[in-house]
């Protein structure tokens, strides 16, 4: 799964003879239009893109300052909670609003 910005007939080739199926969207000034194009695999790419967007404000995260493995891996899940529990209870806040 990648961006516009690698739509071209040498990448989608490189992919395919790896044995993956390129989800690229076109280019709109593209010579060949789209015919067929994974819609959902591509949304699935946006929200991976979007959690990476969430995990690096938190700058001890971004900037690398965890050396080690495990000290990094440890910060990693507690962000990871940290962004999860935000999601949980302003769910939960709109659950109780749509319920009343």
């Amino acid at each position: 799964m990648c961006d516009k910005g690698y739509d071209s007939h040498a990448n989608r080739q490189a992919a395919r003879n790896r044995g993956i199926i390129p989800v690229i969207p076109r280019r709109r000034n593209a010579k060949n239009p789209q015919t067929h194009f994974l819609k959902a695999l591509y949304r699935g790419r946006t929200r991976i893109e979007q959690l990476f967007g969430k995990i690096k404000r938190f700058k001890r995260i971004a900037l690398r300052c965890e050396k080690t493995a495990a000290n990094f891996a440890s910060m990693l899940a507690l962000v990871c909670a940290f962004i999860w529990i935000k999601f949980v209870h302003r769910t939960w806040g709109l659950a109780v609003v749509a319920g009343a």
